[in-house]
């Protein structure tokens, strides 16, 4: 049951909610994930076996995942919106890095700009305390920004930058003031957001806090790129990156809390 980007071919928006409601009674309501099959290490194993009892192939396209909808899973506190990488990163531009687009030069970025694990000793990540927020400037001297064309830059200010050894620690190229760590381009992240989530609207399978069996499903409309950057722009919707020493992965998640995501809710199944 794959979405269609066509729009001639694609369901009226109606009838695709009610065939997904359909199928979720069929395949999911009262059940438990059943993940014994599963890589015992993948942290998304629930989510694709949602995706198998939906009809959803395994992928990581970004467009809606079915006849317009895009799913969501059940999740605690955030629900991410997509895994967006920046348009630029700083550690693959060769004004200040040596060479380009390498993974040694990524991990001298988390090095400089991020901070050291808790539990793994001399792993370095860009998450958590030195993930730039848009609410102001944390004490990495990090912060979003948004410009007037909505493109969202990270950026980094020397003289914000409360680290005691921030002398030994930043080279004299990046002691500068407003530095762009990394950059989203509006053109490119409209199109993630616009793919996704403004087709028919979104929907998501909710859980029994103390059984984990699947019992409801909710809907919401479509989300355009505009609304989106104003959650941005407000904070509701955040950068939460998972960037790490050991995986190539940026991991620049977009997420927003689950009672965000709640008030977008339309109708409950």
């Amino acid at each position: 049951m794959k979405n269609k980007q066509d729009p001639a071919k694609q369901k009226d928006p109606q009838v695709a909610k009610n065939s997904i409601i359909k199928l979720f009674f069929k395949e999911v309501r009262g059940k438990i994930p059943d993940t014994s099959k599963s890589n015992i290490g993948h942290d998304g194993k629930g989510g694709h076996w949602l995706e198998t009892q939906m009809g959803i192939a395994h992928n990581s396209k970004n467009e809606a995942d079915i006849d317009g909808y895009e799913m969501k899973n059940n999740t605690t506190s955030k629900t991410t919106f997509g895994d967006w990488s920046a348009n630029y990163y700083i550690y693959k531009d060769t004004n200040y890095f040596a060479k380009a687009r390498t993974i040694e030069n990524r991990d001298k970025f988390m090095t400089i700009f991020g901070g050291p694990s808790a539990e793994y000793e001399g792993r370095y990540s860009w998450s958590g305390r030195s993930a730039p927020k848009i609410s102001g400037y944390n004490d990495f001297g990090q912060k979003l920004v948004i410009d007037r064309q909505n493109n969202i830059l990270a950026i980094y200010s020397f003289s914000a930058d409360t680290r005691k050894n921030k002398n030994k620690i930043i080279p004299a190229s990046m002691k500068k003031e407003k530095l762009v760590l990394a950059k989203w381009d509006a053109e490119s992240i409209a199109k993630k957001v616009e793919k996704k989530f403004n087709k028919s609207g979104w929907f998501k399978c909710e859980k029994d806090k103390k059984t984990g069996a699947y019992t409801s499903i909710v809907f919401g409309g479509p989300i355009n790129f505009e609304s989106w950057i104003t959650g941005v722009k407000k904070g509701v919707i955040f950068f939460d990156s998972g960037m790490h020493i050991g995986n190539k992965r940026p991991y620049s998640n977009w997420r927003a809390d689950n009672r965000y995501w709640q008030s977008l809710v339309t109708d409950t199944h």
